[in-house]
């Protein structure tokens, strides 16, 4: 079954309506949804969302990508103005660009949230769950490029090519990021743009303009690799502001009741953001480091003041004195008892 969609800036387009998996914790369900299907693409309906195997096979990271000579394909490309939809989770065998034209979405994966304004970007992953959730009365507008990889059979780039010779694109397909998240400084959408006016014109007939198409997808896949070579460098220097910032919070505050989100908060940052690059930059988790600054202080207070034992959990943010003495014990393998007696012992035999 075919439909007639006109985009707000190019002519009529063509849609093909096709089957794709829908992915939730519970079932997979069939779905439909408008997309311009291209010939000779594989089929998202004929994967198993939960097969390994598949997740490798179609991978934007696949090692087969830069050992022989494969080229991106386009497999599907549509426009959508989305309002008040909340999509089930999904997974397909193409790598995807989701690109937010004009207002506000969020696109979700089991395990985290991306908020997408204009000119934001999400590049998901082969077979990465996912799905795109839009508010009532606050419409989003979306262009979605679906890619996999075939045999080279044109003079353009391969992707060992552009592996072995650019070094930011060498960096992305070595980072097997599940999603990266941009913001494009007006440099990936005109491509786009360029890239869909071309694809149109060839499925109008026009064979000669295969070669313009896959240059223009390597040139998006390059433009993606270099903002997010750009961004991760930003975020390195951020990151390292953020974090010093967090641990001088937390040597402040130990005393306290903090939970991770409000710490996430005062540095004006998301809670799955900080989570992650605290244990990137520190090697452990946020409370995991919180703990051991704590258990650290107790042993202190423990060893060089006369606080009563039942009182040293007050001093260092713990409510619970059994379960601060099951964190002591936990982390020094005795008890708080244990402990002064045998700092007592040892400041006695040095004396």
């Amino acid at each position: 079954m075919t439909v007639s969609f006109r985009s707000d800036t190019y002519p009529a387009i063509i849609l093909q309506i096709v089957p794709f998996r829908v992915y939730n914790h519970d079932t997979d369900v069939s779905l439909q949804r408008e997309v311009h299907k291209l010939p000779g693409s594989f089929s998202a309906a004929a994967i198993h969302p939960d097969s390994e195997a598949n997740i490798m096979e179609y991978s934007l990271y696949h090692r087969k990508w830069i050992t022989g000579q494969y080229q991106p394909r386009v497999a599907a490309y549509y426009y959508r103005e989305w309002e008040n939809y909340h999509m089930k989770f999904h997974r397909h065998d193409q790598v995807e660009i989701m690109y937010a034209i004009k207002g506000k979405c969020t696109v979700e994966t089991p395990d985290h949230s991306f908020s997408l304004s204009k000119g934001d970007l999400i590049l998901l992953n082969a077979d990465e769950a996912h799905r795109l959730v839009v508010k009532e009365g606050s419409p989003c507008r979306m262009l979605n490029i679906e890619f996999q990889f075939a045999e080279k059979n044109n003079p353009c780039p391969s992707l060992q090519d552009l592996y072995q010779t650019v070094p930011g694109f060498r960096k992305l397909l070595s980072s097997a990021q599940p999603y990266i998240l941009l913001k494009d400084p007006d440099e990936i959408y005109p491509s786009l743009k360029k890239l869909i006016m071309e694809l149109d014109r060839k499925q109008r007939g026009q064979q000669e303009h295969d070669v313009m198409i896959q240059l223009l997808l390597c040139q998006i896949l390059l433009s993606v690799a270099r903002l997010n070579q750009d961004a991760q460098g930003r975020e390195s220097i951020m990151g390292d502001i953020h974090i010093r910032k967090a641990v001088e919070f937390l040597h402040q505050h130990y005393d306290q009741d903090i939970k991770i989100n409000q710490l996430a908060a005062v540095l004006h940052i998301h809670e799955g953001y900080f989570y992650r690059i605290f244990r990137k930059h520190m090697g452990v988790t946020p409370n995991e480091y919180l703990t051991r600054l704590r258990m650290e202080k107790a042993k202190m207070l423990l060893a060089h003041t006369d606080i009563p034992i039942i009182e040293i959990s007050g001093y260092v943010g713990i409510n619970s004195r059994q379960y601060f003495a099951f964190l002591f014990k936990k982390h020094t393998s005795m008890t708080p008892s244990e402990y002064r007696k045998l700092a007592r012992k040892s400041e006695i035999q040095k004396n």
